[in-house]
């Protein structure tokens, strides 16, 4: 008996540790990130804090249209790769790919500065210019850590996932207190910070990841993540406009000021519901794609889905619960973690808690079809669900100000949800049938 369950046991105590280190690095992200909204709030006026807002929206372009779809890419293919003991062509493949990447996102540096100095906005010059650097260095960083998580290399990853939150908003708050309180000021510390961080990376990737062996077919590996991630990077711009229109519709009908109290109420509310949900997933992407290979195997792709659906419903059922507390304490939620000129949106953070979470469950049922490399069905709902935010966010802003994106917000989230779900659920059923068949 001892021998039988052996194994399992083996399994389980190394599931369990892998476990522990994911919670401690996003547990470690999430508290670096609500003392860093503490801390910028207090140092920052909205004003100034809705400045670094928009700026991060630019970061966001290259992160959903560059360098998100190649990290997406690199990872699926890691196991694969390994499966057929080719890792030296997969990182030549990679190598070359993070490159061609890096070389777009200079053209785009230099094209939205020239673009900014003909149309006169010169004072957003150096922050969208230093945005975009900020988000060619993290998304270098994320390729880096994705094929550490999906060789099983948690510990590495936690160790930097806590370290990239802390040094961001302690490097800022450093230099605002330096130079001077401006979100130019903060966002040259995120781009400080994620330059020391990414050199860390670096140096312990090259001590665990090794391409043993000679460069076979490097061309075909390059193919294959390009034919994954070319579907992701174009509803990536879709997605984009979504995350970034919040911001710019409160931009263009309200003041500043308050996108810098939006500002606040979404990185309390949105994204510890996105960081909570990440936890799971970033512990259950390795899972999922050693599960379903290179996706040729019906039986493995069905277990994956069962997965996903289990995984989904915890995220929906841990959106109910921190729904309900912050209807109840909301108010002494902002007290604690926002300056108290912030504090007149606290309300609308169970709203933004619940817009938050149903994304998140939408987003681990695009994993379940990511795994089984079905990423081209996905292309539909990412964009008209996109556009249908974009539209909502603008006209709910015209009429209601804050409290109109946050309804934007949730509609959106649901219209997701409830698209993905059933577009999963189509391929479910479609799985059963060749299985059924394949037994008749």
């Amino acid at each position: 008996m001892p021998d039988i369950l052996a194994p399992g046991q083996e399994r389980f105590r190394r599931l369990s540790k892998e476990g522990a280190w994911i919670v401690l690095g996003q547990a470690s992200a999430v508290l670096g990130s609500l003392a860093g909204v503490r801390l910028l709030t207090e140092l920052l006026d909205p004003a100034a804090y809705g400045e670094l807002a928009l700026g991060m929206t630019v970061a966001g372009l290259v992160n959903q249209t560059v360098l998100g779809p190649l990290s997406n890419g690199v990872t699926r293919f890691y196991a694969p790769a390994q499966e057929r003991g080719d890792l030296a062509s997969y990182l030549s493949a990679v190598r070359g790919l993070v490159l061609a990447a890096t070389a777009v996102i200079a053209i785009m540096i230099l094209l939205a500065a020239a673009g900014l100095l003909i149309a006169g906005k010169t004072q957003w010059v150096a922050i969208a210019s230093i945005a975009l650097v900020f988000a060619g260095l993290s998304g270098c960083n994320a390729i880096l850590s994705g094929i550490q998580n999906a060789a099983r290399q948690r510990s590495v990853v936690a160790l930097h996932q806590g370290i990239e939150s802390w040094a961001r908003f302690l490097l800022a708050a450093a230099l605002l207190l330096w130079l001077g309180a401006t979100s130019t000021v903060a966002m040259a510390g995120y781009a400080l910070a994620i330059t020391l961080v990414l050199g860390s990376q670096y140096v312990f990737f090259r001590k665990v990841i090794h391409g043993k062996g000679a460069v076979a077919d490097r061309s075909s590996w390059r193919r294959q993540i390009w034919k994954y991630s070319w579907p992701i990077s174009i509803f990536g711009a879709f997605t984009w406009m979504q995350l970034a229109s919040d911001r710019w519709a409160l931009e263009r009908f309200a003041t500043t000021q308050e996108v810098g109290l939006y500002a606040a109420l979404f990185q309390l509310g949105y994204y510890p519901m996105s960081i909570a949900t990440g936890m799971a997933v970033q512990f259950l992407v390795p899972i999922f794609y050693q599960r379903a290979g290179d996706a040729s195997d019906n039986r493995r792709n069905a277990g994956v889905d069962s997965l996903s659906w289990r995984l989904t419903g915890i995220a929906l059922g841990l959106t109910g619960a921190v729904f309900f507390v912050a209807l109840l304490f909301h108010a002494q939620i902002f007290r604690l973690f926002v300056a108290a000129e912030y504090a007149s949106v606290s309300h609308l953070l169970p709203w933004m808690l619940l817009s938050g979470g149903v994304f998140a469950a939408g987003q681990t049922i695009a994993l379940n079809l990511m795994s089984q490399m079905k990423t081209q069905i996905m292309i539909a709902p990412k964009l008209i669900t996109a556009l249908l935010g974009v539209a909502l966010n603008f006209a709910l802003a015209y009429w209601y100000g804050i409290s109109g994106i946050v309804i934007a917000g949730i509609l959106f989230s649901v219209a997701y949800f409830v698209w993905m779900a059933a577009l999963a659920k189509h391929e479910g059923i479609t799985l059963l049938l060749h299985e059924t068949k394949k037994e008749s």
